[in-house]
């Protein structure tokens, strides 16, 4: 069964799984592809090539799968896709990607994106991300699993998060923020491991020992990263060597202490 609305405006070449909703006057359009035992609420806007998992909620006002803002765009074909168990709530507007990023912009599952949240063409956002109220991604970011995103931050374009960091709110990303950290500031700069993020997710006092002697290595010691990147690549925690490979991969530098 399906719960449309007759006001709502879906055109032909829509795909609607099962118990799916259809609040008043959302416009679907053509080449999307909806989820069982989604939701769509009133007002909603999906745009073409929008793929939007299962048990999904969209929320009143938001606008998905529209063209990106980039004067490059020349109207090519490019997607959005959604994965499960997200939530998107009021007035977010997501992008699909461009040709010049892969075409792609994604977000995974289990994700919450707060109200009035702006995913620009081409980023990638993994799974169990909560991203807060009025935060703002450029094109070409990639957000790493179970990162937090504090509200009114800004995200600039190309810029990396790693996985489990967590970025104060209204603080300004111009480079990578390291997995595990905390970032906070305009310009932002780390203040410490996220050790109640880390608890939550129910690391054991090994590792989080293991990323407190990294993360002193790294970002606290006289050492240049290549030096630091020596001494910690052979570290049998996993953790640690996902922090030093994200960092030697970094191509717009990263955040550091004052």
């Amino acid at each position: 069964m399906v719960d449309i609305h007759p006001t709502a405006i879906i055109d032909d070449k829509v795909e609607i799984g099962e118990n799916v909703k259809i609040g008043p006057y959302a416009y679907i359009k053509n080449n999307v592809k909806i989820g069982d035992n989604s939701v769509i609420d009133s007002g909603v806007v999906i745009d073409m090539y929008t793929t939007i998992g299962k048990n999904c909620h969209i929320f009143h006002g938001a606008s998905v799968g529209t063209i990106p803002q980039d004067l490059k765009f020349k109207g090519e074909i490019s997607e959005l896709k959604i994965g499960d168990n997200t939530t998107i709530r009021e007035f977010c507007m997501i992008n699909r990607g461009t040709k010049g990023g892969g075409g792609l912009t994604k977000i995974g599952n289990n994700n919450l994106l707060m109200a009035y949240v702006h995913i620009a063409h081409d980023c990638i956002l993994g799974d169990n991300i909560i991203v807060a109220n009025a935060v703002q991604f450029a094109g070409h970011i990639i957000v790493e699993d179970k990162a937090v995103i504090g509200g009114m931050s800004a995200i600039h374009q190309f810029v990396r998060i790693g996985q489990l960091a967590m970025v104060g709110g209204m603080s300004g990303i111009a480079q990578d923020v390291a997995p595990f950290t905390l970032a906070v500031g305009n310009r932002a700069h780390l203040s410490g491991l996220n050790l109640l993020g880390l608890k939550r997710a129910n690391f054991s006092y090994e590792e989080i020992n293991d990323l407190k002697n990294a993360y002193r290595v790294i970002f606290r010691s006289n050492l240049t990263f290549n030096e630091a990147y020596e001494r910690l690549k052979n570290s049998k925690s996993k953790n640690v060597i996902h922090m030093i490979e994200f960092l030697k991969n970094s191509k717009r530098g990263f955040c550091r202490n004052r």
